[in-house]
């Protein structure tokens, strides 16, 4: 193959992709933006699992308030690890306002495994359930867990991407920072 066949080719490909990825968009009803620090967080919705009736919340409950959202499942052990230091930091500033909501993208059916894993870990934030996962695609995680801080205005703060410890000295700063700021 010459050079210029394989320029047409590499073009051609490039091109089947493009059209790929736009259609993609479009059919979806998805643009694809990376959500990063200073990003807007993305509206979702996902249902209360330790309800008696499962009820829908979205992310407008938390609309003005400190908001950690952790993106998580039953089967990952970094989710597991890292659940009792996000206990601990709602336990220190629940009473200040951070509200802490995880919600669960185990596949669909697992309402009493999470409920199950909620009661061994003592968790007493929002536990939320997206069967479908629909909070990966609007956040655009690459797995769990992934965690957003997100402050009063609705502007994600902080992304961790992998577990670690919520209740560190400077995630404790940073939420204090958080806190301490005018509600828009």
């Amino acid at each position: 193959m010459t050079g210029k066949q394989q320029w047409m080719v590499v073009g051609a490909v490039v091109f089947a992709a493009s059209g790929l990825i736009a259609a993609g968009t479009k059919y979806l009803g998805h643009e694809f933006v990376q959500i990063t620090v200073g990003s807007d967080a993305p509206p979702f919705q996902a249902v209360t699992v330790m309800d008696s009736t499962p009820a829908p919340r979205a992310l407008d409950a938390y609309k003005g308030k400190v908001t950690l959202l952790n993106v998580w499942a039953t089967y990952c052990i970094p989710c597991r690890t890292e659940m009792p230091s996000i206990q601990r930091l709602y336990d220190e500033y629940k009473d200040r306002g951070l509200q802490v909501v995880a919600v669960s993208v185990d596949a669909p059916g697992m309402e009493q495994a999470i409920r199950d894993f909620t009661t061994e870990y003592k968790l007493s934030f929002d536990i939320l359930y997206d069967a479908p996962g629909l909070i990966q695609r609007d956040y655009m995680t690459v797995g769990v867990p992934e965690t957003f801080l997100i402050g009063k205005d609705g502007v994600i703060r902080y992304k961790e991407i992998g577990g670690r410890e919520w209740d560190a000295a400077n995630i404790r700063a940073l939420v204090e920072r958080l806190l301490a700021e005018s509600a828009p």
